[in-house]
């Protein structure tokens, strides 16, 4: 294997969902509230980061929110699982034929970055017949800034497969400038795509390599992904 694939979930594999619903009523059953959630933009943001910021802005301190943190994931997980079968999320175009390919070709590995917590990235892939694509990964659960979730990752994949990937070797694939941020941060290639809430003007702005409108053309963006 010679290069590491990373993607991001939300806006870039998939879309929908209860997740807004389910952290918003985590948020409140925890802390009481959940912030001013209706005008947040979650854009590329991590989990506990997202929490965080909403919770210190609704004037809670941090050491109140560490505590309350652990719970807060409990109670999140459990709505998304009792939620998603009635509000499912959907696939991205091309994503399915995209994934398989990549997944057949022998010099590719393919793994996440991803702002969600762990067990988050696992109800919302599974629900989509995703998991088994993705061995390795780095979440907000490991992390509350993305930047560092990349060298994560990249150590992930040495202790899953041997491989000692250089960061040049990795691209980081989102919808976000955030996404386009963390890969330039650690060294790695980048490709964003325009499936999420940001407009592809705001995309190019980022100076990623490549930029999508969405993965319906899959040998296009194979040709992009791979050097």
């Amino acid at each position: 294997m010679h290069t590491l694939i990373l993607f991001d979930i939300d806006g870039t594999l998939t879309r929908g969902g209860p997740a807004k619903v389910a952290f918003e009523t985590a948020m409140v059953e925890t802390y009481g509230t959940a912030g001013a959630v209706e005008s947040y933009d979650f854009s590329g943001k991590t989990d506990p980061q997202i929490a965080r910021e909403l919770l210190m802005a609704a004037g809670l301190e941090d050491a109140v929110i560490d505590a309350g943190l652990a719970g807060l994931w409990d109670r999140y997980i459990g709505e998304i699982e009792s939620q998603i079968s009635e509000n499912p999320m959907r696939l991205l175009p091309g994503v399915a034929s995209l994934v398989e390919a990549l997944d057949s070709e022998p010099d590719v590995a393919l793994g996440l970055v991803t702002g969600n917590i762990i067990r988050g990235a696992r109800v919302k892939l599974g629900s989509v017949g995703l998991s088994e694509y993705f061995e390795v990964g780095a979440y907000g659960s490991d992390h509350e800034v993305r930047e560092y979730l990349p060298a994560i990752a990249l150590e992930r994949a040495f202790e899953a497969w041997g491989v000692r990937f250089p960061p040049e070797s990795a691209v980081i694939v989102g919808d976000t400038p955030r996404d386009v941020e963390c890969g330039k941060h650690v060294g790695a290639r980048t490709v964003a795509v325009a499936t999420g809430r940001i407009p592809r003007e705001q995309l190019e702005a980022t100076g990623a390599d490549a930029i999508f409108d969405d993965f319906s053309d899959v040998a296009s963006v194979i040709e992009a992904l791979l050097p």
